[in-house]
């Protein structure tokens, strides 16, 4: 069997590869399909992996804008929202065969579990995909924090950030074709070109604590495979 050369993973799916190509606001059962495969891939070299599940295609914290609804308020519907995002995941991992238990950071007991460090790493040494929603359970802290903090705790070896996009460019690729894609930065670099690719709490955190982020894309099939076997895939940030 393929040799990967991570032993655990942390997997941050952002809450627009829910909706696929469809519009925001809704889960595609494709888009849904799709990232059980590419999991189930994954699953298939042996790697202890967890997942952390944004929200934003069902909604953002973009609401305060509006004036109507206050910030603490917006950040508690996005966590109910990566929770739906999770049940959908849950549910297509499970027709997969996988046994996927849903942990969170807010109590909703009749449909997930209580996030609980011990009881998350005995689920992935069982050999279960943990799939982590309800962001921290504060409000004012995004799933970028959420991905880097629950890596930390379950000491898994390197953060994986799936995106549309081929990695970390200089520049908006969509808007400027011309943007150059990085293959390596450092926490520093990230930090001092502030380059969008996670929230400045969230690289702090991982160069605290010497965690590697990798960025790919995980709209190419087998991308998430082509990582973990350590092909050149994407851009990584270490120290």
């Amino acid at each position: 069997m393929e040799k990967p050369i991570y032993k655990r993973i942390l997997l941050k799916l952002s809450g627009e590869v829910f909706a696929g190509n469809q519009r925001e606001g809704i889960i595609d059962p494709e888009a849904i399909a799709y990232l059980s495969k590419q999991v189930q891939s994954a699953k298939g070299l042996g790697v202890q992996l967890a997942v952390v599940v944004g929200g934003g295609n069902i909604i953002r914290g973009q609401l305060t804008k509006l004036g109507t609804i206050d910030r603490v308020s917006a950040d508690h519907m996005g966590m109910l929202a990566t929770i739906i995002n999770a049940l959908a995941l849950q549910a297509g991992l499970e027709n997969l065969d996988m046994s996927a238990p849903v942990m969170s950071a807010i109590n909703v007991i009749t449909l997930t579990e209580p996030y609980v460090k011990r009881n998350a790493v005995n689920h992935l040494e069982a050999g279960k995909v943990v799939i982590l929603a309800g962001g921290t359970g504060n409000a004012y802290f995004t799933t970028d924090t959420t991905a880097a903090l629950r890596a930390t705790e379950i000491e898994a070896d390197v953060l994986m950030k799936a995106t549309k996009v081929d990695g970390i460019y200089d520049a908006d690729p969509v808007k400027h074709p011309a943007a150059k894609m990085f293959d390596q930065l450092s926490y520093l670099e990230v930090l001092n070109r502030k380059l969008k690719v996670m929230d400045l709490t969230a690289i702090s955190l991982c160069m605290e604590n010497n965690l590697p982020i990798q960025v790919f894309n995980l709209q190419k099939d087998g991308n998430l495979k082509k990582v973990l076997l350590g092909e050149k895939i994407g851009t990584k940030v270490s120290g």
